[in-house]
């Protein structure tokens, strides 16, 4: 009887927050997606970067 009082306890408490999480993963999701972006385009700047300063050594080696 008590497992059945705090399943129905847990279920009471634990539905909203469920709705909650499902109705604000993709606002989240959506507002993240912007900083997800800035990441990629700062990684492509700084390998532009690093390969610029490379090239006089790549190209005396003659390799890639």
């Amino acid at each position: 009887m008590t497992a059945l009082i705090l399943w129905c306890i847990l279920l009471f408490l634990c539905w909203p927050l469920a709705l909650l999480a499902v109705v604000l993963y993709p606002l989240v999701w959506l507002v993240l997606l912007q900083f997800r972006l800035l990441g990629i385009a700062v990684d492509g700047v700084l390998e532009l970067i690093r390969s610029l300063i490379t090239l006089p050594a790549r190209v005396l080696r003659g390799g890639h």
